[in-house]
């Protein structure tokens, strides 16, 4: 028959309770010990009797391997509370955001008209306030505006007026020009070069009277 299971408890027979520690001591070492050969852990175990008696392993300084848990155990201790901090930061500036973004659209709503219902007459004289400040600056900056939009407007206007009169002038000469050629003012032995054809022009010129 095989062996019986053991109910888990305190043992109250002092010679038993003895004797099962020695054995489950001697079989819980020598665990430690495979455990570390067999998987390369760096093991150590340690183990007070009822008396008060020490009993301990360690395939490495038993002092280094406490001192490697009490770090790792810091770390993960010092990182927990970090991310629970940042987590309280975190939070209390998501409440932060909502509340202004609350305040931020009931606002809008008031300067549009709408849910005046909840305000007081202090506050309804406020929001008037805003909306005649606002009004009057809205204002001030379209008629600055459209002074701009006068000065460009009177610069153009003055432009096309500058360029029609430099038309005018130079279509006043051309007709004067072709006014004279078709009276034969130029004679074609003019165009040749100087001689005698200055006498025949003064001549003609005298007997027309010019």
């Amino acid at each position: 028959m095989g062996r019986g299971k053991i109910e888990i408890k305190r043992i109250e027979n002092t010679t038993n309770r003895q004797v099962t520690f020695c054995k489950r001591r001697n079989g819980l070492l020598k665990k430690a010990y495979e455990l570390s050969v067999l998987c390369d852990a760096e093991v150590a175990l340690i183990v007070f009797s009822s008396r008060g008696r020490l009993y301990e392993y360690s395939n490495n300084n038993i002092r280094s391997t406490i001192d490697r848990y009490k770090k790792a155990n810091s770390d993960s201790s010092s990182a927990s509370s970090i991310i629970e901090i940042n987590a309280q930061y975190y939070q209390q500036e998501s409440a932060k955001l909502r509340q202004q973004i609350q305040m931020l659209q009931n606002s809008n709503r008031h300067l549009m008209g709408d849910a005046l219902s909840s305000l007081s007459v202090k506050e309804l004289k406020q929001l008037e306030n805003r909306l005649e400040r606002g009004i009057t600056r809205i204002r001030s900056k379209k008629e600055m505006e459209l002074e701009n939009e006068n000065v460009c407007i009177r610069t153009k206007i003055s432009e096309v007026e500058r360029l029609q009169q430099a038309n005018m002038v130079s279509g006043s000469e051309l007709t004067a020009i072709q006014a004279l050629t078709s009276r034969n003012f130029f004679s074609p032995n003019l165009i040749e070069g100087p001689g005698p054809a200055f006498s025949h022009l003064d001549k003609k010129i005298l007997h027309l009277g010019y």
